[in-house]
Order: structure tokens, then sequence, then C-alpha cells
């Protein structure tokens, strides 16, 4: 009686997950019984409709992929596009009533009867090295600053800037505990030092020079573009902000 209900909630969850990430849904498939399968038919019958009512219930448009469905049950497969035009199939969700007659699984009803449930199988992304794979050709390395390794690079401009660096590393950290952030203190140019966190794709660039420390100010590069004379709390508010987007 629940797995309609169960179906329609992963169905919201992949909606979620996928829109978080800004990967577009495609084509969402539904794949019917293959010819080799076990399990008999009107188990069959009961399981595809039970994947066709929860597609239909949320007003969802999808394919019929008859025959393509795994061998223990029917599935609704999630396609996505990525920045380059590329499909992937990434998400499943399988319903199985085979494998808990196999297992000879039982749960106890509200009428105080032994019965057998189905199974879901449920996969969001997949497998998880593909995914991150996927994930950073779709962004081409830039992630969102709530999804990026490290969020923010302090550059020193000279070294006599390093203390300053230093007081910014700290503020930023106690104002946003699990901001993932480090520094560049080595002794080169700053050009060079710009050039390695471009290549990383680090999102925020924070440039401690004579003039910031002087005002008590920051530079900050993003995508290419300077802001000079930034105060400290508003690049602070601004951030969190960009953060706080992945809930």
């Amino acid at each position: 009686k629940q797995v309609e209900e169960e179906v329609i909630r992963l169905i919201d969850l992949m909606f979620f997950f996928y829109d978080k990430l800004k990967l577009k849904i495609d084509h969402i498939e539904l794949s019917t019984r293959p010819i080799k399968r076990i399990g008999e038919d009107k188990v069959w019958d009961k399981a595809e409709l039970a994947l066709e009512n929860s597609l239909k219930n949320r007003k969802i448009k999808f394919k019929l992929n008859k025959g393509e469905g795994a061998f223990y049950g029917p599935k609704i497969d999630f396609h996505v596009k990525d920045s380059l035009d590329r499909m992937w199939q990434i998400g499943t969700i399988q319903l199985d009533f085979s494998m808990p007659e196999r297992f000879e699984l039982e749960y106890t009803d509200k009428d105080n009867k032994r019965k057998r449930p189905a199974m879901i199988h449920r996969a969001i992304y997949g497998s998880l090295e593909r995914f991150i794979g996927i994930l950073i050709e779709h962004y081409n390395g830039r992630f969102p600053v709530w999804l990026a390794p490290i969020q923010v690079r302090i550059l020193s401009f000279t070294d006599r800037n390093e203390e300053y660096a230093k007081t910014i590393i700290k503020k930023l950290g106690e104002a946003i505990p699990n901001l993932r952030i480090d520094a560049d203190f080595r002794q080169t140019t700053i050009q060079s030092k710009v050039k390695d966190a471009e290549i990383m794709r680090i999102p925020w660039v924070i440039t401690a020079g004579d003039n910031e420390e002087k005002n008590k100010t920051i530079s900050v590069r993003h995508e290419n573009k300077v802001n000079y004379e930034v105060k400290i709390d508003n690049f602070i508010k601004g951030i969190k902000k960009l953060i706080e987007e992945r809930k």
C-alpha cells in the first residue's frame, strides 16, 4: 500500500538533488519487463502499474522503454544533460517484488499478520566516481561556492603582508566555522599565485597588500573580475549567502 507513496518521495528527491546541482533532467524513462526475468506476470503487472501511477501522480511526462527493465522488476530512469549537451543516465528507481520472496523477508502488519514487503532499489547519482567526473565537466571545474573543495584562498602580496593575511583568515574562520579556506604565502610573484589559484578554479581569491592592510580592506577576485577596497564584513555577508544556497 505504501509503494506509490515511497516512489513519489524518491521522485521528488531526484528533482531536488539535480536542481541543487544545476543538472537539467532531459527525460525520464519507465522500463518494463524484459524477456528474461523472474517473478509471475501478475506481480510484474502490479509493479509496473505502481511506477506508472507514481509518475502520473506528479504529472511527469515519461518515455516507455519496453523490455528494458531489470530482471527482477521495472524501473524509472532519470537522464540529465550537462553543460555540453551530453546525455547521462544517472538516477534510477527500481521496484522489486521478487527479491523479498527469495530472501523470505517479512514484517508484521497492523492486523498482526506476517506479510511480504516490496523492495525499492534506488540510486540518486549512481557510481560516485562517475558522477564526480560528470560534475567536473558540467561545471568545467568551477563548482558553486558551497561545493568547491577550496572556497577561498588568501594571497599575500609580499612577506610583510603575511601577518595581515593571517588576521583575515582568522576572522573568516570565526565568522564561518566550516569555511574551506587556504593560503598562498610563497615567495613568488602575485601574478604566479593568481594563476595557480585560477588553474585550481578556486571561486574566491583574496589579495592582501600594503593598501589593503593600510585601509583594513581586501581585494577580491571572482570569475576573473577584481573588486578593490572590499570591507571584510561585507565579504563575509556575501559569501555566507552563497554557501547557504545548498540548503
